[in-house]
């Protein structure tokens, strides 16, 4: 890590700026590199070496570009960006793009159109514009990325064969059965090999599997390999790199306006969205893992530091490059504190291109093509295709990789934009409204948003209600706009002054159009029962029996087939949700989960009582021991909530109280106060900033001392050494609605905002 350098107002006030007759004081200006940064950069520069030129094989550029692109553009991002812990290099994202350009205008041609999208994207970062990139729909980012994947595997297929892939996915699908025809025995054989490794390197169980997997998978299959090839004798395509003295620079951009341009305006967005994605993926690594806090990613300045690393990249005869989301990944998880880790990356590399030159040309090509299939069967992510799924732009995900796959990547992310411009119209204005009458009563029922799209339709239905009828308008949708919300009042005032009558359930307060509150009482649009015209708050079980009823009326026919489906085959869910009884806390609406996802324990405090005759509680043990060797569950999630009643009695109890059945309950809480009171762990806290009272830091503590109970328990303990559980803590602040995930840092329970630990956003790259 850099010497700390005072400004001169620090310095003045340490007394460490001399009067001009004072001898000049001896300066310590040598650069530190901090331990975990040389130990990160070793590890980033193993993980880079072979994907660098796994990337320029499968691009068709020459070996050495991959190795210039890694070296020159890591250096150069890593020194101007601002992004600290990001590490640049040649990304699969850009493979497909890059390939074209070389196939249509050469080498030196696409050179200069990397180096003029660097000044694109140093320009668009002095505009200020990187936060703009980041509203681009995440389903057309891992749609595009899903494409890239399934164009590079297709090509690489054909070399792990032992042919030669075509130019274009149609082409090499039908070029597919004459190359299974024709195999090449080696080749398949070195493939087969290295993808094994790439598989189970991981899972290599035991001491002897941490010690290995010291060693980064990719670099383990290309030794493993390479070993293996050369003791078998085996006859095959390896790496060439021409000596240096032949490497091609950049030279003058040469072919039609036109379809440069669009190059250049593809590697710009492509590598800038890529790029701007990573430093926001690793910046949420960084604040959760703990350890020295590392400044958060000014995200203009690392769009103007990739910019110039695009022009040195180019000039220099290198690919394009970004930054990579894989390699900065694995920079942060190994403790990387500073911008050196990423500089000493480049300097390995560099290293490695001149000194290694005769060990990497041992290295069968037919091992780089397969860990680059690896790497973009990857980018097809199931994690991506559940979430984007669970917010209904699975359409929208589907047509962006499709068309990328066949089309390429700036007309299929075109076609994607207008994809996800058509179902946002569509959600707008595809809004059901139907009239019915029943007993007497002319009931209109509003499914979707109404907007003023959707108020000619609805003024043609409510004048179907004849004059002095009684009508009830039940509204199902989220949102009413202001020129709805009028038709609607101006219709109900003059259809009450003809003697009629009207009820408007489902529009309340606080969601109807901005600015226009909804009324309430005799008048207002939900029709109060006797004890509220009185002045009184209904019956509870009035309540009750009104939502039961219109669950029955309105949701019931939405959800019968899907219960119905689940009494047939059984439930199966992936998770058991343990949180507190609190009223304020619907497990359903903050993990958007629905019927069969969640299998849910409710009680006071989110306490999970360690087994035992004297302190076991049977009921929450039995459901743990169900959920796990019954269900099957995958997940098991704590989760506290601020304000929490049983915690503030937990910090008001007096010693010895255990009269009543909640200050037996509440005991099961103690080891959390003792926690927090004996000081002896590290307090727990928010990334943000620190609990603001007793009472939320005794929140925080709990759920990772319930997660500690948990672990006692034999059917937890066992599932998740066998690796087929996993174990969550969640806080969940009612009055932010905000809900936070807690990662173990070093001892010390942190919490991070839910947003910011979502893994994988860019994908493997």
């Amino acid at each position: 890590m850099s010497a700390y350098v005072p400004d001169r107002a620090e310095a003045h006030e340490a007394g460490r700026i001399h009067r001009p007759h004072s001898p000049p004081p001896h300066r310590r200006r040598r650069l530190r590199i901090a331990p975990a940064d040389l130990s990160a950069s070793v590890t980033v520069f193993l993980i880079s070496l072979p994907l660098s030129l796994g990337i320029a094989l499968a691009t068709g550029a020459p070996l050495q570009a991959g190795l210039v692109a890694a070296a020159v553009g890591s250096l150069v991002a890593g020194r101007l960006g601002g992004a600290p812990l990001t590490v640049s290099g040649p990304t699969a994202g850009l493979t497909v793009v890059t390939a074209d350009l070389i196939q249509q205008y050469g080498w030196r041609t696409t050179c200069a159109v990397t180096i003029l999208a660097g000044v694109t994207q140093v320009a668009l970062g002095w505009l200020r514009v990187a936060r703009t990139a980041l509203a681009v729909s995440p389903a057309i980012v891992h749609g595009m990325l899903a494409g890239i994947g399934v164009t590079i595997a297709v090509a690489q297929l054909h070399i792990v064969l032992g042919g030669t892939p075509q130019s274009s996915v149609p082409e090499n699908l039908r070029a597919l059965p004459a190359q299974l025809a024709d195999l090449h025995p080696g080749a398949l054989a070195v493939s087969a090999l290295t993808l094994a490794v790439l598989l189970g390197w991981s899972r290599i169980p035991g001491t002897a599997g941490r010690i290995m997997r010291l060693v980064p998978a990719a670099l383990a299959a290309m030794l493993t390999t390479t070993a293996v090839a050369l003791a078998m004798g085996l006859s095959l395509p390896r790496v060439d790199l021409p000596s240096w003295s032949n490497h091609a620079l950049a030279g003058f951009p040469e072919g039609p306006a036109l379809p440069l341009a669009a190059a250049v305006l593809t590697i710009t967005l492509v590598g800038g969205v890529e790029t701007l994605l990573s430093a926001v993926a690793v910046d949420k690594i960084a604040a959760t893992r703990g350890g020295p806090p590392v400044p958060r990613a000014d995200l203009d300045r690392e769009l103007r530091g990739q910019g110039f690393a695009n022009v040195a990249s180019g000039a220099l005869g290198g690919l394009p490059v970004t930054g990579v989301a894989v390699r900065s990944s694995a920079n942060a998880r190994c403790g990387a504190v500073s911008r050196n880790s990423a500089m000493l990356h480049s300097l390995w590399i560099a290293a490695a291109a001149l000194l290694l030159v005769p060990a990497l040309e041992l290295i069968p090509l037919a091992a780089l093509a397969a860990l680059v299939m690896a790497i973009g069967v990857q980018m097809v992510s199931l994690h991506h295709i559940r979430t984007v799924n669970r917010h209904r732009e699975a359409l929208v995900y589907a047509v962006t990789a499709v068309a990328v796959t066949f089309l390429g990547v700036l007309q299929g992310v075109g076609v994607g934009v207008l994809a996800a411009v058509a179902v946002a119209l569509h959600r707008l204005t595809h809004t059901r409204i139907t009239h019915e009458v029943r007993d007497g009563v002319h009931r209109v029922h509003v499914r979707g948003q109404l907007t003023f799209l959707a108020v000619p339709r609805l003024s043609r239905v409510l004048h179907l209600i004849p004059e002095g009828a009684d009508a009830v308008v039940e509204l199902h949708g989220s949102f009413v706009d202001h020129a709805a919300y009028e038709s609607l009042q101006d219709w109900r005032t003059s259809h009450r002054a003809h003697g009629g009558s009207v009820r408007i359930t489902g529009l309340r307060t606080g969601l109807t159009a901005v600015g226009t509150p909804t009324p309430t009482g005799p008048d207002g649009a939900d029709a109060p029962d006797a004890s509220s015209a009185r002045g009184e708050p209904p019956p509870s079980g009035h309540e009750l029996v009104r939502g039961v009823s219109a669950f029955q009326r309105d949701t019931a026919p939405l959800v019968r087939s899907e219960l119905a489906r689940l009494a047939r085959e059984g439930q199966r869910p992936a998770q058991l949700f343990l949180t507190c009884a609190d009223s304020r806390l619907v497990t359903s609406m903050i993990t958007t989960s629905g019927p069969g996802d969640l299998f849910v324990v409710r009680n006071v405090g989110n306490l999970v009582p360690p087994p035992g005759e004297e302190s076991g509680d049977d009921s929450v043990a039995a459901a743990i021991e169900y959920a796990v060797d019954v269900l099957g569950v995958r997940s098991i999630t704590v989760c506290g909530h601020s304000g929490c009643g049983a915690m503030q009695a937990l910090i008001d109890s007096e010693p010895g109280g255990d009269g009543t059945p909640l200050q037996r309950w509440l005991r099961h809480g103690l080891p959390s106060l003792r926690r927090v009171a004996s000081g002896a762990h590290p307090p727990a806290r928010l990334t943000a900033r620190e609990p603001a009272d007793a009472v939320e830091l005794l929140c925080l503590t709990n759920v990772a001392q319930q997660l500690e109970h948990l672990k006692a328990h034999e059917s937890v303990a066992r599932a998740v050494a066998e690796g087929r559980l996993e174990l969550n803590g969640m806080y969940f602040h009612v009055g932010e609605a905000q809900a936070y995930l807690l990662t173990d840092a070093r001892g010390t329970p942190v919490f991070a905002d839910v947003r910011e630990t979502e893994a994988d956003l860019t994908g493997a790259s």
